[in-house]
Protein backbone atom coordinates (compact mmCIF):
# COMPACT_ATOMS: atom_id res chain seq x y z
CA UNK A 1 0.00 0.00 0.00
CA UNK A 2 0.91 3.50 -0.89
CA UNK A 3 1.91 6.33 1.81
CA UNK A 4 -0.76 8.44 1.58
CA UNK A 5 0.95 12.35 0.65
CA UNK A 6 -0.59 15.49 -0.38
CA UNK A 7 -0.19 16.54 -3.74
CA UNK A 8 -0.84 20.05 -5.41
CA UNK A 9 -3.39 19.52 -8.63
CA UNK A 10 -3.35 22.19 -11.44
CA UNK A 11 -7.01 23.93 -11.20
CA UNK A 12 -9.59 22.93 -13.34
CA UNK A 13 -12.96 23.16 -14.07
CA UNK A 14 -13.17 19.43 -13.54
CA UNK A 15 -11.42 19.63 -9.83
CA UNK A 16 -13.11 22.60 -8.47
CA UNK A 17 -14.45 22.91 -5.21
CA UNK A 18 -18.01 24.11 -4.21
CA UNK A 19 -17.75 25.61 -0.58
CA UNK A 20 -21.18 26.62 0.73
CA UNK A 21 -21.80 29.83 2.96
CA UNK A 22 -21.39 30.09 6.36
CA UNK A 23 -19.76 26.78 8.14
CA UNK A 24 -17.76 24.12 7.11
CA UNK A 25 -17.85 20.01 7.20
CA UNK A 26 -20.14 19.52 3.43
CA UNK A 27 -21.08 17.88 3.06
CA UNK A 28 -20.34 15.71 3.80
CA UNK A 29 -21.58 16.91 -0.79
CA UNK A 30 -23.07 16.64 -0.52
CA UNK A 31 -24.32 15.68 -1.17
CA UNK A 32 -23.50 13.59 -1.72
CA UNK A 33 -25.05 16.02 -1.15
CA UNK A 34 -25.86 17.62 -1.56
CA UNK A 35 -27.56 19.44 0.80
CA UNK A 36 -30.90 20.26 5.14
CA UNK A 37 -31.48 22.29 8.12
CA UNK A 38 -33.83 25.61 8.05
CA UNK A 39 -33.89 28.26 10.42
CA UNK A 40 -37.29 29.36 12.15
CA UNK A 41 -37.39 33.62 11.14
CA UNK A 42 -41.04 33.00 12.24
CA UNK A 43 -40.02 32.65 16.68
CA UNK A 44 -38.35 35.51 16.57
CA UNK A 45 -42.03 36.97 16.67
CA UNK A 46 -42.29 36.44 20.04
CA UNK A 47 -38.80 36.32 21.38
CA UNK A 48 -36.45 38.74 23.10
CA UNK A 49 -34.12 40.73 22.31
CA UNK A 50 -31.50 38.76 23.29
CA UNK A 51 -33.06 35.63 21.26
CA UNK A 52 -33.33 37.48 18.33
CA UNK A 53 -29.43 37.90 18.39
CA UNK A 54 -28.77 34.34 18.28
CA UNK A 55 -31.97 33.10 16.15
CA UNK A 56 -30.85 35.15 13.08
CA UNK A 57 -28.38 32.79 12.13
CA UNK A 58 -27.43 30.79 9.10
CA UNK A 59 -30.25 28.14 7.04
CA UNK A 60 -29.38 24.61 6.78
CA UNK A 61 -26.01 23.11 6.49
CA UNK A 62 -25.09 22.19 3.05
CA UNK A 63 -22.88 19.89 1.85
CA UNK A 64 -20.10 20.96 0.13
CA UNK A 65 -18.68 19.26 -3.43
CA UNK A 66 -15.60 19.96 -5.23
CA UNK A 67 -16.12 19.40 -9.46
CA UNK A 68 -15.27 15.56 -9.27
CA UNK A 69 -17.81 13.97 -7.88
CA UNK A 70 -16.42 11.04 -5.48
CA UNK A 71 -19.60 10.31 -3.06
CA UNK A 72 -17.59 12.39 -0.35
CA UNK A 73 -18.85 15.73 -1.70
CA UNK A 74 -22.42 15.11 0.13
CA UNK A 75 -21.01 15.56 3.61
CA UNK A 76 -19.01 18.54 4.26
CA UNK A 77 -21.01 20.92 5.04
CA UNK A 78 -21.38 24.42 4.57
CA UNK A 79 -24.00 26.01 5.41
CA UNK A 80 -25.17 29.27 3.66
CA UNK A 81 -26.61 32.50 5.96
CA UNK A 82 -30.26 32.91 5.46
CA UNK A 83 -31.23 36.50 6.53
CA UNK A 84 -35.07 37.29 7.60
CA UNK A 85 -36.52 39.84 8.21
CA UNK A 86 -39.89 40.60 10.35
CA UNK A 87 -41.97 41.94 7.67
CA UNK A 88 -45.13 40.23 9.26
CA UNK A 89 -46.85 40.69 5.52
CA UNK A 90 -44.12 38.11 3.83
CA UNK A 91 -45.63 34.97 3.03
CA UNK A 92 -42.59 33.11 1.75
CA UNK A 93 -39.18 32.53 3.51
CA UNK A 94 -36.92 35.65 2.78
CA UNK A 95 -34.78 35.71 -0.85
CA UNK A 96 -31.47 35.29 -0.48
CA UNK A 97 -27.41 34.07 -2.45
CA UNK A 98 -24.71 33.17 -0.85
CA UNK A 99 -21.38 32.50 -3.01
CA UNK A 100 -18.25 31.53 -1.66
CA UNK A 101 -14.57 29.69 -2.33
CA UNK A 102 -11.73 28.31 -0.89
CA UNK A 103 -9.48 25.08 -0.84
CA UNK A 104 -9.63 21.45 0.09
CA UNK A 105 -7.72 18.69 0.48
CA UNK A 106 -9.67 15.52 -0.53
CA UNK A 107 -8.61 11.93 -2.08
CA UNK A 108 -8.03 11.32 -5.57
CA UNK A 109 -11.09 9.35 -5.97
CA UNK A 110 -12.76 6.72 -3.60
CA UNK A 111 -10.46 4.53 -1.82
CA UNK A 112 -7.37 6.69 -3.03
CA UNK A 113 -4.34 6.56 -0.72
CA UNK A 114 -3.33 10.04 -1.80
CA UNK A 115 -5.01 13.21 -1.54
CA UNK A 116 -4.62 16.48 -4.03
CA UNK A 117 -4.85 19.84 -2.71
CA UNK A 118 -7.95 21.54 -4.73
CA UNK A 119 -9.84 25.05 -5.75
CA UNK A 120 -13.22 25.90 -5.87
CA UNK A 121 -16.44 27.94 -5.70
CA UNK A 122 -20.01 27.82 -4.47
CA UNK A 123 -23.66 29.27 -5.60
CA UNK A 124 -27.06 28.93 -3.24
CA UNK A 125 -29.94 30.78 -2.82
CA UNK A 126 -33.54 31.08 -2.56
CA UNK A 127 -36.19 32.95 -4.84
CA UNK A 128 -39.74 33.34 -3.76
CA UNK A 129 -39.35 30.51 -1.33
CA UNK A 130 -38.06 28.03 -3.85
CA UNK A 131 -34.45 27.05 -2.93
CA UNK A 132 -31.68 25.87 -5.30
CA UNK A 133 -27.83 24.45 -4.85
CA UNK A 134 -24.97 23.75 -6.73
CA UNK A 135 -22.88 20.99 -5.29
CA UNK A 136 -19.61 20.40 -7.22
CA UNK A 137 -21.12 19.11 -11.03
CA UNK A 138 -24.35 18.45 -8.39
CA UNK A 139 -27.71 20.77 -8.95
CA UNK A 140 -30.21 20.49 -7.41
CA UNK A 141 -33.87 22.81 -6.55
CA UNK A 142 -36.23 22.26 -3.53
CA UNK A 143 -39.61 22.52 -5.36
CA UNK A 144 -41.50 22.74 -1.75
CA UNK A 145 -41.21 26.13 -1.17
CA UNK A 146 -40.65 27.52 2.26
CA UNK A 147 -42.93 29.48 4.22
CA UNK A 148 -42.26 32.29 6.25
CA UNK A 149 -41.39 31.20 10.39
CA UNK A 150 -42.23 27.39 9.44
CA UNK A 151 -40.29 24.86 12.26
CA UNK A 152 -40.64 21.80 10.31
CA UNK A 153 -39.59 22.27 6.29
CA UNK A 154 -40.13 19.81 4.34
CA UNK A 155 -37.53 19.23 0.94
CA UNK A 156 -38.15 17.60 -2.29
CA UNK A 157 -36.77 18.06 -5.73
CA UNK A 158 -35.00 17.29 -8.63
CA UNK A 159 -31.12 16.14 -9.11
CA UNK A 160 -28.60 16.29 -11.87
CA UNK A 161 -24.84 15.40 -11.08
CA UNK A 162 -22.08 14.69 -13.24
CA UNK A 163 -19.86 11.75 -11.54
CA UNK A 164 -16.06 12.00 -12.67
CA UNK A 165 -14.55 9.59 -10.51
CA UNK A 166 -11.15 8.38 -11.68
CA UNK A 167 -11.56 10.26 -15.15
CA UNK A 168 -7.94 11.76 -15.27
CA UNK A 169 -4.92 12.17 -12.80
CA UNK A 170 -5.39 8.52 -11.00
CA UNK A 171 -2.17 9.00 -9.95
CA UNK A 172 -1.37 5.19 -8.89
CA UNK A 173 -0.35 3.31 -11.14
CA UNK A 174 -1.59 0.43 -10.64
CA UNK A 175 -5.30 1.71 -10.57
CA UNK A 176 -4.16 3.75 -13.84
CA UNK A 177 -3.43 0.88 -15.64
CA UNK A 178 -6.93 -0.46 -15.17
CA UNK A 179 -8.03 2.34 -17.58
CA UNK A 180 -9.37 6.04 -16.82
CA UNK A 181 -13.42 5.88 -16.36
CA UNK A 182 -15.60 8.16 -18.85
CA UNK A 183 -17.70 10.81 -16.51
CA UNK A 184 -21.54 9.47 -16.08
CA UNK A 185 -24.59 11.44 -16.11
CA UNK A 186 -26.96 10.56 -13.19
CA UNK A 187 -30.17 12.05 -12.42
CA UNK A 188 -32.54 11.86 -9.63
CA UNK A 189 -34.42 13.36 -6.37
CA UNK A 190 -33.00 14.48 -2.90
CA UNK A 191 -35.60 15.32 -0.46
CA UNK A 192 -35.77 15.07 3.74
CA UNK A 193 -36.81 17.36 6.78
CA UNK A 194 -35.98 20.04 9.00
CA UNK A 195 -36.78 20.34 12.45
CA UNK A 196 -36.33 23.23 14.22
CA UNK A 197 -36.00 23.93 18.31
CA UNK A 198 -34.88 20.51 19.08
CA UNK A 199 -32.25 20.41 21.72
CA UNK A 200 -29.97 22.96 22.90
CA UNK A 201 -32.24 25.77 21.77
CA UNK A 202 -35.45 27.26 20.03
CA UNK A 203 -33.00 27.81 16.94
CA UNK A 204 -30.79 24.64 16.70
CA UNK A 205 -32.15 22.31 14.16
CA UNK A 206 -32.29 18.50 13.37
CA UNK A 207 -32.20 16.99 10.01
CA UNK A 208 -32.88 13.89 8.01
CA UNK A 209 -32.28 13.96 4.20
CA UNK A 210 -31.61 11.81 1.20
CA UNK A 211 -30.29 11.66 -2.47
CA UNK A 212 -31.21 8.63 -5.13
CA UNK A 213 -28.88 9.28 -8.14
CA UNK A 214 -29.27 6.42 -11.35
CA UNK A 215 -27.14 6.23 -14.42
CA UNK A 216 -28.50 7.38 -17.69
CA UNK A 217 -25.91 7.60 -19.47
CA UNK A 218 -24.70 3.91 -19.29
CA UNK A 219 -21.49 4.26 -17.86
CA UNK A 220 -22.28 2.16 -14.58
CA UNK A 221 -26.06 1.63 -15.31
CA UNK A 222 -26.98 1.38 -11.67
CA UNK A 223 -28.01 3.76 -9.02
CA UNK A 224 -26.59 5.37 -5.43
CA UNK A 225 -28.50 6.35 -2.73
CA UNK A 226 -27.64 8.38 0.21
CA UNK A 227 -29.27 8.53 3.49
CA UNK A 228 -27.94 11.63 5.95
CA UNK A 229 -28.52 13.17 9.53
CA UNK A 230 -27.39 16.43 10.08
CA UNK A 231 -27.60 19.00 13.12
CA UNK A 232 -26.35 22.14 13.95
CA UNK A 233 -26.57 24.91 16.30
CA UNK A 234 -25.52 28.67 16.40
CA UNK A 235 -22.90 29.63 19.07
CA UNK A 236 -23.45 33.48 18.85
CA UNK A 237 -24.66 35.99 16.22
CA UNK A 238 -20.88 35.18 15.06
CA UNK A 239 -20.68 31.61 15.03
CA UNK A 240 -22.26 28.73 14.00
CA UNK A 241 -21.76 24.54 13.95
CA UNK A 242 -22.58 21.70 12.63
CA UNK A 243 -22.27 17.95 12.12
CA UNK A 244 -23.26 15.20 10.15
CA UNK A 245 -23.42 10.89 9.51
CA UNK A 246 -24.46 9.18 6.16
CA UNK A 247 -23.76 6.33 4.62
CA UNK A 248 -23.47 5.59 0.61
CA UNK A 249 -25.33 2.65 -0.52
CA UNK A 250 -24.68 1.52 -4.03
CA UNK A 251 -26.15 -0.83 -6.44
CA UNK A 252 -24.81 -3.76 -7.97
CA UNK A 253 -23.42 -2.07 -11.65
CA UNK A 254 -21.81 0.86 -9.46
CA UNK A 255 -19.79 -1.77 -7.35
CA UNK A 256 -18.68 -3.61 -11.01
CA UNK A 257 -17.70 -0.60 -13.04
CA UNK A 258 -15.73 1.43 -10.25
CA UNK A 259 -14.56 -1.45 -7.99
CA UNK A 260 -14.08 -4.74 -9.76
CA UNK A 261 -10.62 -6.04 -11.47
CA UNK A 262 -11.30 -8.20 -14.56
CA UNK A 263 -8.80 -10.71 -16.28
CA UNK A 264 -7.44 -8.08 -18.23
CA UNK A 265 -7.40 -5.61 -16.01
CA UNK A 266 -5.49 -7.75 -13.50
CA UNK A 267 -2.89 -8.56 -16.05
CA UNK A 268 -2.40 -5.00 -17.29
CA UNK A 269 -2.20 -3.64 -13.42
CA UNK A 270 -0.89 -6.94 -11.36
CA UNK A 271 -4.02 -6.87 -8.72
CA UNK A 272 -5.77 -10.02 -8.43
CA UNK A 273 -9.18 -10.47 -10.21
CA UNK A 274 -12.22 -9.29 -7.79
CA UNK A 275 -15.52 -10.08 -9.16
CA UNK A 276 -17.45 -9.42 -5.43
CA UNK A 277 -18.66 -5.49 -5.74
CA UNK A 278 -20.42 -6.14 -8.61
CA UNK A 279 -22.70 -9.43 -6.98
CA UNK A 280 -24.98 -6.93 -5.36
CA UNK A 281 -26.15 -3.83 -3.52
CA UNK A 282 -23.46 -2.80 -1.05
CA UNK A 283 -23.45 0.50 1.75
CA UNK A 284 -19.89 0.83 0.23
CA UNK A 285 -18.88 3.96 2.32
CA UNK A 286 -19.00 5.53 5.88
CA UNK A 287 -18.71 9.34 7.05
CA UNK A 288 -19.03 11.24 9.48
CA UNK A 289 -17.99 15.76 9.82
CA UNK A 290 -17.91 18.62 11.36
CA UNK A 291 -17.90 22.27 10.45
CA UNK A 292 -17.87 25.91 11.63
CA UNK A 293 -18.12 29.20 10.64
CA UNK A 294 -17.14 32.58 11.73
CA UNK A 295 -18.68 35.56 10.74
CA UNK A 296 -15.80 38.36 9.38
CA UNK A 297 -18.75 41.40 9.53
CA UNK A 298 -20.49 40.21 12.78
CA UNK A 299 -23.68 38.81 11.75
CA UNK A 300 -23.80 35.66 10.02
CA UNK A 301 -26.94 36.78 8.30
CA UNK A 302 -24.85 38.92 5.77
CA UNK A 303 -21.48 39.70 5.05
CA UNK A 304 -17.98 37.39 5.19
CA UNK A 305 -17.48 34.89 6.95
CA UNK A 306 -14.32 32.14 7.90
CA UNK A 307 -15.15 28.85 7.10
CA UNK A 308 -13.53 24.95 7.81
CA UNK A 309 -14.50 21.48 8.25
CA UNK A 310 -12.72 18.18 8.30
CA UNK A 311 -14.76 14.95 7.35
CA UNK A 312 -13.62 11.19 7.47
CA UNK A 313 -15.03 8.27 5.79
CA UNK A 314 -14.07 4.76 6.07
CA UNK A 315 -14.35 2.72 2.57
CA UNK A 316 -16.58 -0.98 3.48
CA UNK A 317 -17.76 -3.88 2.86
CA UNK A 318 -17.36 -5.32 -1.03
CA UNK A 319 -15.81 -2.09 -1.94
CA UNK A 320 -12.93 -2.28 0.87
CA UNK A 321 -12.38 -5.35 0.24
CA UNK A 322 -11.37 -4.67 -3.50
CA UNK A 323 -8.15 -4.76 -4.47
CA UNK A 324 -8.48 -1.27 -5.90
CA UNK A 325 -8.66 0.14 -2.01
CA UNK A 326 -7.10 -2.99 -0.02
CA UNK A 327 -3.99 -3.22 -2.44
CA UNK A 328 -3.81 0.28 -3.95
CA UNK A 329 -5.44 2.21 -2.37
CA UNK A 330 -6.64 2.91 1.45
CA UNK A 331 -10.14 2.40 3.52
CA UNK A 332 -9.74 5.31 5.40
CA UNK A 333 -10.75 8.69 3.40
CA UNK A 334 -9.94 12.09 4.78
CA UNK A 335 -11.02 15.79 3.31
CA UNK A 336 -10.57 18.84 5.21
CA UNK A 337 -11.24 22.13 3.79
CA UNK A 338 -11.10 26.16 4.61
CA UNK A 339 -12.68 28.99 2.33
CA UNK A 340 -14.48 32.28 2.69
CA UNK A 341 -18.59 33.19 1.68
CA UNK A 342 -20.28 35.99 1.23
CA UNK A 343 -24.11 36.58 1.93
CA UNK A 344 -26.41 39.21 0.15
Amino acid sequence: MHRPVVRLAPSRPAASLFLALGAALLAFPAQADEMALAPDPGALENASLADEIIAKRPIAPAPAAYMQDRDIDQDILFPPTNPDDDDPDRKWARDYFAIAGGVLTSPRYNGADDNVVLPGGYLRGRISGFSFSTRGTNFQVDLIRQRRGQRIDWKLGPVVNLRSDRTGRIGDPQVEALGEKKVAVELGLTGGVTMTGVFTSKYDQLGLRFIVLADISGRHSSWVASPTIEYSTPLSKRAYIGMSVSVNVYGKGFGAYYFDVDPLGSAASGLPVYERAGRKATAGKYTIGVAGAYSLSGDLRKGFALLTGVQYGRMASRFAASPIVAIAGDKDQWIAGAGVAYQF
